[in-house]
């Protein structure tokens, strides 16, 4: 039995298989859906199939979120947990289809391999870089969509992205991200941790961007990155990433410049780079900073002498590995 979406004759709908739970859905729902487009022609010609893309996961899409293709955001909503339904659209409410298709084809691709016309007249001039898509766009036609409604959340019951949350969510999210990097980093999961730490920061950073450099807003979230930056440094020297280490300990140097820690921390990643002057002048300092760790460093010193003096171009990667950790 076939009937129409909300008395719209444009959208006639057609349940395949019911589905085995209502939803009560609502703005910020998060939506996956397996989907196939059809033309509506003698042979049923497929356009695009969300199992065939990419890792043939299902789309997903937040409701209320200005997706760019608001037709899927209406005929979701009408069915069911597990339920497959058709849908038969006139071609009237398809215009962005050509464009929404395009999209998730070409994001599963390397950008080398993208076609980035992004005007619409120049996309009618010279095409998207899909034959059966410039086609649809000469000529309009009415589209099948059928429709897989795999799972719906409550704004509660997933993890939102960061552009989903306001500023007290995102500065929350933040510190969570610490916390569960730094049990991944216990766990020796090095690269597990950096991730959550690369999150974390970005975040912040972002929030940055918002407020006026040297504001006391500004200067808080930017102290909120030391540590971040720091773990995220820690990580890096554990995988060997001396450039990366150096390039992350010297942001927090840049806050704050007599960060024993990161000095001490960069030295060692300049020996492992192959930098002495660098190293022994960051050693020099952390000794003025903290004579408590003049042992210490002098053991640091003491091994970049002895590598100074049986350096040669064959040594350099055989002695990396004594600074890795």
């Amino acid at each position: 039995m076939s009937t129409s979406i909300s008395g719209d004759p444009k959208i006639i709908k057609k349940v395949l298989h019911a589905g085995s739970k209502a939803v009560n859905f609502g703005n910020d729902c998060k939506v996956q859906f397996h989907f196939q487009t059809r033309l509506c022609d003698q042979d049923k010609t497929l356009l695009d199939d969300s199992r065939r893309m990419g890792d043939g996961k299902p789309l997903e899409i937040i409701l209320g979120r200005k997706f760019k293709f608001e037709l899927w955001e209406a005929i979701v909503q009408c069915m069911a947990i597990g339920e497959v339904s058709q849908f038969t659209v006139s071609k009237d409410l398809l215009t962005q289809y050509p464009f929404v298709s395009k999209t998730l084809r070409d994001v599963h691709l390397p950008a080398d391999k993208r076609n980035n016309h992004r005007c619409v007249m120049t996309a009618h001039q010279h095409g998207i870089g899909h034959d059966d898509l410039n086609r649809l766009m000469s000529n309009p036609a009415d589209l099948e969509f059928t429709i897989e409604l795999v799972k719906v959340e409550e704004p509660n019951e997933y993890q939102k992205e960061s552009w989903q949350m306001n500023e007290l969510e995102q500065v929350d999210r933040v510190h969570e991200l610490k916390e569960l990097g730094n049990a991944e980093y216990k766990s020796s999961n090095h690269e597990a941790a950096s991730k959550m730490y690369a999150e974390a920061i970005g975040i912040l950073e972002r929030l940055m961007i918002k407020e006026k450099p040297q504001s006391e807003e500004w200067n808080d979230l930017n102290k909120m990155k030391i540590p971040l930056l720091s773990n995220y440094s820690q990580c890096m020297m554990a995988k060997g990433d001396f450039y990366a280490v150096i390039e992350h300990c010297t942001s927090v140097l840049k806050i704050e410049p007599d960060n024993v820690k990161a000095l001490f921390r960069r030295a060692k990643a300049h020996i492992g780079a192959w930098n002495p002057t660098e190293a022994r002048a960051d050693f020099e300092r952390v000794v003025k900073l903290d004579h408590g760790l003049a042992a210490s460093v002098k053991k640091e010193i003491d091994v970049l002498d002895q590598l100074i003096k049986s350096k040669d171009g064959t040594d350099k990667q055989l002695f990396k590995g004594m600074f890795s950790k």
